[in-house]
């Protein structure tokens, strides 16, 4: 019997990016700003919840992002890899969460999508590194978590064995579904992109998408049900507007720097066996080796 499975994966600033220009007047990122990109743990969940569907027949894999219309970006990304289904949570009510409302909003789009066995995201963001939102999408659910997961071992009589990184190693745990995984940056990198998936899911795109002039497509769409990005708002998910967005969120940025940091002084050394004597004597007076 196949697997339902979700995964929760947000579209993120590049964090190599940033510069003076990274945060608007209210504490929140200027999204605008800075180049777009799958985060990085996401995608390494995305391929763990691929090969689980590669090793359960009939399985369906999800993926659901929350953010502006160019976030459907990363459902395209999902799909030209093996997911199957995009949701795309987009409404002004959504904007300037914290990892609290983000994650109120991500559980009420779990709950619209029904039945699941398995949820699976990146242990944490690389705009905020907090890895909140993962097991706070678990408590709202009332659900069992695994995080920090290398990879999944097994999976046999509704449990889940994984292996997970611990401080000093890793350990195998067993969990009973459905369960929420978070991946950690030790698993598995995701595979490429699918040419042949490529060649049709660069026509996928949410109702608003389609409705632009430039969205050539129709008639494909029309014929190919999976070229039809699902875009939830606020009201189809059921929330509460004061659980969203700024009014939802208890915690703000105040303020993000960019500090490059610069050598004072420098000093160039060859390879004659003085030069040598000489840094390594430097090193030594200094502390930095011995």
């Amino acid at each position: 019997m196949g697997l339902k499975i979700i995964v929760l994966a947000k579209q993120v600033p590049d964090t190599r990016c940033v510069g003076g220009k990274a945060m608007n007047d209210d504490g929140t990122i200027n999204r605008s700003a800075l180049p777009a990109i799958f985060n990085p743990e996401d995608l390494l969940a995305l391929e763990q919840a691929i090969l689980l569907k590669e090793n359960n027949p009939g399985s369906k894999v999800t993926v659901v992002t929350m953010g502006p219309q160019r976030a459907a970006d990363i459902l395209r990304e999902a799909l030209y890899r093996g997911a199957d289904e995009g949701v795309l949570l987009c409404d002004r009510a959504f904007a300037g969460a914290d990892t609290l409302a983000t994650s109120y909003a991500l559980s009420m789009a779990v709950r619209k999508l029904g039945e699941y066995d398995i949820i699976l995201c990146g242990r944490q963001a690389i705009d905020g590194d907090t890895a909140q939102v993962g097991p706070q999408v678990a408590h709202m659910l009332g659900l069992p978590q695994v995080t920090c997961v290398k990879r999944v071992l097994s999976l046999e009589n509704r449990k889940l064995v994984a292996e997970r990184v611990v401080d000093n190693g890793t350990e195998t745990v067993e969990a009973p579904m459905p369960l929420l995984v978070t991946v950690g940056c030790e698993a598995q990198a995701c595979r490429p992109r699918n040419v042949y998936r490529m060649l049709r899911f660069h026509r996928a795109a949410t109702p608003q998408e389609q409705a632009s002039p430039e969205y050539r497509f129709a008639a494909f769409a029309e014929k190919d049900e999976a070229l039809n990005l699902k875009e939830w708002n606020l009201d189809f998910v059921g929330g509460d507007a004061a659980r969203c967005g700024l009014a939802g969120s208890p915690t703000k940025v105040k303020k993000v720097d960019n500090i490059v940091f610069k050598a004072k002084e420098s000093k160039r050394y060859t390879a004659a066996d003085e030069d040598i004597k000489a840094l390594v004597g430097e090193l030594l007076d200094n502390h930095t080796i011995g």
